[in-house]
């Protein structure tokens, strides 16, 4: 695990997160520190193993804290096991949020949303990342190797790190998710 640098030019269109750009309309609070404090889980099956590898990279130059729990190799292996480990890791106060890579990211997310207290989703695009941390304050985040370029992934992990949960009315409603209420 290594450190990064977050910098920010806000006198132009874009933003750089350790000399990465990320895209102009995706707003972060000012100032905004992620790294020291937070702490991440994640893990992939062997379809996302190379992708979580490229994350973790992303997460190295970010100075961000996280604990791989595997998978390692192109190797068969069963996501929900690798879903479960983070998301009870997450769930239990160890991490801040969690990343899961599979194929689709479907499967992981499914399997993560069985434990208490996790809200996961699929996510593809770094609009639904903003808006699920805002709105839906997402902690476990699950993406597809098999859907998504490594350059998106990479941009949908650090819109989904940087965005704080806007609470407010949308507080009540993860209220009633996380207790079952309609």
């Amino acid at each position: 695990m290594g450190t990064g640098t977050l910098t920010f030019d806000f006198d132009s269109d874009s933003a750089y997160v350790a000399g990465i750009a990320t895209k102009p309309d995706v707003k972060v609070p000012v100032p905004f520190t992620i790294g020291e404090a937070m702490k991440i889980a994640i893990g992939a099956d062997h379809a996302g193993y190379q992708l979580k590898d490229s994350l973790k990279k992303l997460l190295d130059e970010l100075g961000v804290i996280y604990e791989d729990f595997g998978t390692t190799s192109a190797q068969s292996v069963d996501y929900p096991d690798f879903a479960r480990a983070v998301a009870q890791g997450v769930a239990g106060g160890k991490f801040d949020r969690g990343i899961l890579v599979c194929g689709t990211g479907v499967g992981m997310a499914i399997t993560a949303n069985k434990v208490p207290g996790v809200r996961s989703a699929a996510i593809v695009d770094t609009d639904t990342a903003k808006l699920s941390r805002e709105h839906n304050d997402l902690n476990v985040i699950a993406l597809g190797a098999r859907v998504l370029p490594e350059s998106r992934a990479r941009e949908i992990v650090k819109t989904f790190l940087q965005t704080p949960f806007e609470g407010g009315r949308h507080a009540a409603r993860v209220s009633k998710i996380e207790s079952g209420r309609t």
